[in-house]
């Protein structure tokens, strides 16, 4: 129930029983074990526990072969990716070994199966999105994972499927830790099989959820696409620490759209402000919603991974929403404040609600070339009336990429002989699309952008040349930014000055300042 405190069962007394006696005893003494993390075992050092935050020695003695034999014959078999565990149970054991395949040192590490931690993000989960969690190791992601399992399934009847790699989540041997409620469990034989073992659960076991966790290799990550586009909802792990990791590997970036260079027309690059080349999305990304775990207790979660993206790759900061569990179990959520020092990166709309935009006409696409699917997509993001048509008979507008304008086929023709307007995007990106959309129903947006870039230029040359500040027109918090881009690429410093509707760019020197 949300509010309570989290409760944690451990069974840490069977971890403690696969341990060599003298080391069992000594960790027995100890009135801190709630807060055990792992014991290392390293053959010719001696034994140590980890605990949260602190680290201390069982044993004057160093590890010896028969402490870790001891070890390996009271657990599992240790599989491909040298893991072991005990029946039943969340621990992990897992295994180091010298070059000729001997396992020298053991890391025990402690499973808790946490219940109640899921209450910080239960009503995103119950949403329906899929969820990518991603966060350091150690910092509680599988724990999240087997709680949203349990409760989808326990909770809301639904049918998932975990696929459990190195039975982190469902726990060692043939029958699952209760821990994962009704949830049904299918194991992998190998790290690399993986993404099969994904495919053959949605195949094979009809699921309406599929629990993922730790998604490493660039086939898992296909088949994560490939799950999610069968209209499953997805709950997954990754490795990296938040969304600029996942953008800068090129194995995951598909996970939350990918990325492509894009050469902008003379036109579009002058009224962005930017170079011809840019970054953009490439697909649509595979989870609708993304989880930054940065603490236990403190998440940051991104609520339109499509939208984050673009806005990322167009150096907008991030401002995900923060969710913290206090210490009386009571979830606070709040927008986090901007955490860079220039001031442009802060922009805010104004207080006051902005004026409603005037009504617009009605328009109907005859789209050439161009994904359905996204341009509907984005429209719905819009609230346009604007409708996507399948008979040129309707239209009054054609919507076309330039690679298909080129080979004027016969409906392009056909448009272009009955006076229908066309329109040409440069690439078939959700960005192109906005900015098609933004050129109907919002004209003015594009010549405000266009004067005040003209503006920042001017002032940029004339900052360059004469060696002192330029004070521009006050202009929307979206021109402002454009205009900060623009004194960056030409090496100046820049800060907005003033209150709205008065709030302006100053361009000054780099070695000024305000």
């Amino acid at each position: 129930m949300a509010g309570e405190i989290p409760e944690t069962a451990d069974e840490l007394q069977l971890l403690l029983d696969v341990l060599p006696p003298h080391i069992r005893e000594k960790l027995e003494t100890k009135n801190t074990l709630s807060s055990l993390v792992e014991i290392v075992l390293d053959l010719g050092r001696k034994p140590e526990a980890r605990f949260e935050n602190s680290m201390e020695d069982l044993s004057g003695e160093q590890v010896t072969h028969d402490d870790i034999n001891y070890v390996v014959s009271h657990i599992g078999t240790f599989s491909e990716d040298n893991r072991a565990g005990i029946e039943r149970t969340l621990h992990r054991i897992s295994a180091i070994r010298n070059r000729t395949g001997a396992i020298i040192g053991l890391t025990c590490r402690v499973g808790r199966a946490v219940f109640g931690t899921v209450d910080i993000l239960r009503d995103v989960i119950e949403q329906g999105n899929s969820l990518l969690l991603v966060g350091r190791p150690g910092v509680g992601k599988t724990t999240l994972l087997r709680e949203a399992a349990r409760v989808l399934a326990d909770d809301l009847g639904k049918r998932v499927v975990i696929v459990d790699t190195s039975n982190e989540i469902g726990g060692d041997g043939d029958i699952p830790h209760p821990g994962i409620g009704r949830a049904r469990r299918m194991q992998v034989p190998s790290p690399n099989r993986q993404h099969a073992v994904m495919i053959e659960a949605v195949e094979n076991h009809m699921p309406q959820v599929v629990v993922i966790d730790e998604i490493g290799r660039e086939a898992e990550a296909a088949a994560a696409r490939t799950i999610a586009e069968r209209g499953v909802q997805l709950i997954a792990t990754a490795h990296g620490n938040s969304l600029e990791n996942l953008l800068q590997n090129p194995t995951l970036m598909d996970l939350v759209g990918g990325i492509q260079a894009v050469t902008l027309s003379d036109e579009e690059a002058r009224r962005r402000g930017t170079q011809k080349t840019v970054l953009e999305r490439k697909a649509p990304p595979t989870f609708n919603v993304m989880i930054e775990i940065q603490d236990r207790d403190r998440l940051a979660v991104h609520h339109n991974v499509a939208d984050v993206v673009d806005r990322f790759l167009r150096g907008s900061h991030l401002e995900p929403e923060l969710r913290v569990r206090k210490e009386d179990g009571q979830v606070e959520i709040s927008s986090a404040p901007s955490q860079a020092e220039d001031i442009w990166v802060t922009e805010k709309p104004a207080a006051p609600a902005a004026p409603k935009r005037p009504r617009r006409r009605a328009v109907r696409i005859f789209s050439y070339g161009v994904s359905r699917l996204r341009l509907e997509r984005v429209i719905k993001k819009f609230h346009v009336p604007a409708t996507v048509v399948a008979e040129i008979d309707r239209a009054n507008l054609v919507l076309t990429l330039k690679s298909q304008e080129k080979r004027q086929p016969r409906d392009i023709r056909e448009a272009e002989s009955r006076g229908i307007p066309r329109y040409v995007l440069k690439s078939n990106t959700t960005t192109q699309m906005e900015n098609f959309l933004r050129s109907i129903f919002y004209p003015e947006d594009f010549e405000a952008e266009d004067a005040g870039i003209m503006e920042a230029q001017t002032a940029a040359e004339t900052v360059r040349q004469q060696g002192r500040p330029v004070e521009l027109t006050p202009r929307t918090a979206q021109v402002r930014r454009l205009q900060h881009l623009i004194a960056e690429k030409f090496g100046l410093r820049s800060a907005s000055i003033g209150k709205d509707p008065h709030r302006r760019v100053i361009i000054q020197p780099e070695e000024s300042y305000v």
